[in-house]
């Protein structure tokens, strides 16, 4: 699904944020990346849904290089990839049903399959019962449930999880890494930057570990491998 060769990426400030990365994710895999803070997993996770481009090599999304896709495109592209931040970034005037349906009436589906599709989605992650709230009502883990609910609400083949986790408590987490799971338990990859050595070491993934801009550790069933 997603192929990255020879990847370097230098920011205009002169800082070298990937150096030389070279790998392969594949359909259906469930992915952790892992490493110290800069060390250029934001970066990394950035270069799959189009926010920053390589100053070298390839990204190569189903076939399609992201590099040098036109900005035109870059829409249709993140039509197939839902992403999911530590901050929520909901809008805070729309009410819960709104947030989610926003990301379909860009699309222009219909009425009735912008309903539809919601409720599914808010059926998934257990909170139908708020569709009417507004965002400043619910807690952050509920929050960070209606991101997950907006990002996969067009069935995207691709989730990019960009430290989920981050501002939730133990419990909380735990209950967005089971919804991932979920999704991925349907076909959908899932990405996941984190700094949750117990999630990572308790649900045993792939581990993509980055220090100073390289990968250092690519295992099939891996471990955090820091302190945290």
């Amino acid at each position: 699904m997603i192929e990255m060769k020879g990847v370097h990426k230098k920011y205009p400030n002169g800082v070298t944020a990937l150096n030389g990365i070279n790998v392969s994710i594949h359909k259906g895999e469930f992915v952790y990346v892992v490493g110290p803070s800069g060390a250029g997993k934001s970066t990394f996770i950035k270069l799959m849904y189009r926010e920053e481009k390589p100053s070298k090599g390839s990204v190569v999304m189903n076939g399609v290089d992201l590099a040098t896709l036109k900005e035109r495109k870059v829409p249709y592209l993140r039509r197939n990839v839902g992403v999911v931040f530590q901050d929520f970034k909901l809008l805070p005037k729309l009410t819960v049903y709104e947030n989610i349906a926003f990301a379909l009436e860009v699309i222009e589906e219909s009425p009735k399959k912008i309903r539809r599709k919601v409720m599914e989605v808010l059926d998934l992650v257990k909170l139908k019962n708020k569709a009417r709230f507004l965002p400043n009502e619910l807690s952050g883990g509920e929050q960070q449930r209606i991101s997950i609910a907006r990002a996969i609400v067009n069935r995207p083949g691709l989730v990019i999880a960009d430290e989920p986790t981050g501002n939730l408590d133990p419990d909380t987490s735990w209950d967005i890494v089971r919804i991932l799971e979920e999704i991925n338990s349907r076909g959908t990859t899932v990405v996941m930057a984190t700094h949750s050595k117990e999630i990572v070491n308790t649900l045993k993934k792939r581990v993509i570990a980055i220090e100073s801009g390289r990968i250092v550790r690519d295992e099939l069933r891996g471990e955090y491998g820091y302190e945290s």
